[in-house]
């Protein structure tokens, strides 16, 4: 496991090659399993389309991440299951760490993005999700083009400032 998550790396460019689906659901799946506090408030869209891949590249500076992605999976969550902002970003975050750790346990590869949140409400509306979820972030993924460089990680001499 801490190989895993060692050697993860955000990858932007993949081949032109379909995912199975079984191998999504079972990105999906871990996505699930992560820590939460009250309730399970994730919700995902799969979407394959190129031309609604089309449409949500359109809302974000990483447009030609998310067009030559075989797949993309807008994370939402659902507001009305919500009890404490800190607590429900840091369940999203888990969920799509897991997601994303479960991505390259199984040789893929995928980026998070982030910076398409500027426009949730637009991807919102282009998946057809209900009034009540928002966006938490887009995962672009697929079989990868490129391997990602291994940086060096500030040692724990800078990062723990108090062990007693």
């Amino acid at each position: 496991m801490l190989e895993t998550i060692r050697t993860r790396r955000s990858i932007r460019k993949f081949k032109n090659q379909d995912v199975p689906d079984n191998l999504i659901d079972q990105i999906l799946k871990a996505g699930t399993w992560a820590p939460y506090g009250r309730n399970q408030i994730w919700r995902f869209a799969v979407i394959k389309d190129r031309e609604l891949k089309s449409d949500i590249a359109k809302l974000t500076v990483y447009s030609r991440i998310i067009e030559n992605a075989p797949v993309i999976i807008p994370v939402f969550f659902d507001r009305r299951m919500t009890y404490h902002n800190i607590k429900d970003a840091q369940t999203m975050g888990a969920c799509i760490q897991n997601m994303l750790l479960a991505i390259h346990c199984l040789g893929l590869a995928a980026v998070w993005i982030g910076e398409i949140l500027k426009n949730k409400k637009a991807v919102q509306k282009l998946c057809g999700a209900p009034q009540s979820f928002e966006l938490s972030a887009v995962i672009a993924l697929g079989y990868g083009k490129e391997i990602g460089i291994i940086e060096n990680r500030l040692g724990l001499d800078t990062v723990v400032f108090l062990r007693v």
